[in-house]
C-alpha cells in the first residue's frame, strides 16, 4: 500500500481578537526535543507552527497521528491564551508579523519585500509516495487538473482584516502574488521538470527549489509528490480527506483528461477560490465548464479503483457527503460568525486543535 504523510499549518491566534501572536520565547527550542510519532517545528512566521505526520499507510494511523500532534500544539496555545488555529488565513491582523529567524527565512523575507507584511498564510501538503522517478511526473501531470475541484472542496480562509472577503480561499490569492504560484505547467519528463525549476533560479524568481509555491511538485527530500493546493483545515478527518483523494488520483491510471491547459486549471483555480462549491470550473474529461459538483462525480470516477483498493471509498464519500450539508471549512467559519461572533469563531477554531488537559501548568501526555 502506498504511503503517504500530511504536513499541517496552524497560526497561533489571541483568543479574543483573533489577531496572530509569537510564539513564547524558548518554544522553539521545546519543540525539538519532543520525541513522538510525527514532529512539531516552527514556521516562516513566529506565529506559526508547522505539524508532520511519519509517514503512514491507511486513514486510521493518519488520523491518530494528526490528533495527536494538533493536541501537543493545542496545549501549546493554551498556554499561552492563544487558540492554535488550522484556518488557511487570521480573521484580522496586526501586520507585524516576525519573521522566523534561519538564513533561509531571511533570504525569503528578502525576496518577498512588503508581501510579507500580511502573508500569514496556512496550507495542508500532501505527500504521496511514488517510487520511479518518471512516474512521479506522470502523476504530477494527471492531478494537476483536478486541482481547483481540490481548492473548492477545501477552502478555509474566508476573512481578512476583520471583514468577510466573499472568497472561499483568501490564502490561494495570497499565494497567487508569488513568483511560481498555483498550477504548474504540464512537464515532458523529470529533465523538462527541472529544466524549469532551472530557469526559475537563473531568473532569481526563487532562491532556492524549496521555495517553489506551485499548488503541486515534486518533494525535494523524498520520493513523493507533493500536493499544496489545501487551504489548513479544521479538523482532522478534513485533512485525512484531502489526503485519501490526492493518493488515489495520483496512483490512478486515469488516460482521459483532456482539459488540462494552463490558463484554464489557473482561472479555474481563482474561481474555486472565490466561490468554492458554488465555482463553475473546467472539467478535466472533457474540457467544458461545469458546476463544481459535477466535476466532484468525475474525479471520483476517476479514483474509485484506487479508493477501493486502499480501503477509503466509504469515508470519501460519506465525507462529500457531510460537506453537502454542513459545508466548507469557509461555509463553517461564515455560519459561526454569523451566529455568535467572533467567540463563535473563536470556538469553532479552538475545537480543531483541542488541548489534552485543562490545566496550563502540565505537560501533554506523549
Amino acid at each position: 500500500m502506498a504511503r503517504f504523510g500530511i504536513e499541517e499549518e496552524f497560526l497561533l491566534l489571541d483568543e479574543d481578537a483573533l489577531v496572530p501572536l509569537a510564539m513564547a520565547a524558548g518554544t522553539r527550542e521545546r519543540f525539538t526535543r519532543l520525541r513522538t510519532g510525527g514532529s512539531v517545528t516552527a514556521e516562516y512566521l513566529t506565529s506559526q507552527l508547522e505539524t508532520a505526520t511519519e509517514p503512514v499507510h491507511d486513514r486510521a494511523d493518519a488520523e491518530a497521528q494528526l490528533r495527536h500532534l494538533r493536541a501537543i500544539v493545542g496545549w501549546h496555545a493554551q498556554e499561552q491564551y492563544a487558540i492554535a488555529a488550522a484556518t488557511g488565513n487570521p480573521f484580522a491582523t496586526t501586520r507585524s508579523s516576525v519573521i522566523s529567524p534561519s538564513p533561509h527565512y531571511d533570504d525569503v523575507a528578502r525576496r518577498l519585500g512588503h508581501l510579507s507584511r500580511d502573508h500569514e498564510v496556512n496550507g495542508l501538503h500532501v505527500h504521496v509516495e511514488i517510487a520511479d522517478d518518471e512516474e512521479r511526473v506522470r502523476a504530477l501531470n494527471r492531478i494537476r487538473g483536478w486541482l481547483p475541484v481540490l481548492l473548492a472542496l477545501t477552502g478555509n480562509s474566508p476573512f481578512a482584516d476583520g471583514l468577510d472577503t466573499a472568497f472561499s480561499s483568501w490564502r490561494s490569492v495570497l499565494i497567487h502574488r508569488l513568483p511560481s504560484s498555483w498550477s504548474p505547467p504540464r512537464f515532458h519528463d523529470l529533465e523538462d521538470y527541472r529544466g524549469r525549476i532551472r530557469q526559475l533560479l537563473d531568473l532569481d524568481a526563487i532562491g532556492e527549489t524549496s521555495s517553489l509555491s506551485w499548488a503541486v511538485r515534486l518533494s525535494e527530500r523524498f520520493p513523493t509528490v507533493e500536493v499544496r493546493v489545501f487551504d489548513a483545515q479544521l479538523e482532522p478527518e478534513d485533512s485525512v480527506f484531502a489526503a485519501l483523494l490526492c493518493r488515489a488520483l495520483l496512483l490512478s491510471d486515469d488516460r482521459s483528461l483532456h482539459g488540462d491547459r494552463l490558463d484554464g486549471i489557473d482561472a479555474s483555480l481563482w474561481t474555486a477560490a472565490r466561490s468554492g462549491m458554488d465555482a463553475r470550473i473546467i472539467d478535466p474529461t472533457t474540457g467544458e465548464a461545469a458546476d463544481a459538483w459535477v466535476v466532484v462525480d468525475r474525479m471520483l470516477a476517476a479514483g474509485t479503483p484506487a479508493l477501493q483498493e486502499f480501503g477509503d471509498e466509504e469515508f470519501v464519500s460519506e465525507h462529500l457527503a457531510r460537506l453537502r450539508v454542513d459545508g466548507t471549512g469557509a461555509a463553517r467559519q461564515r455560519r459561526a460568525l454569523e451566529t455568535d461572533g467572533t467567540r463563535g469563531l473563536a470556538a469553532l477554531l479552538r475545537a480543531g486543535t483541542p488541548a489534552p488537559i485543562t490545566g496550563r501548568d502540565r505537560t501533554p501526555t506523549p
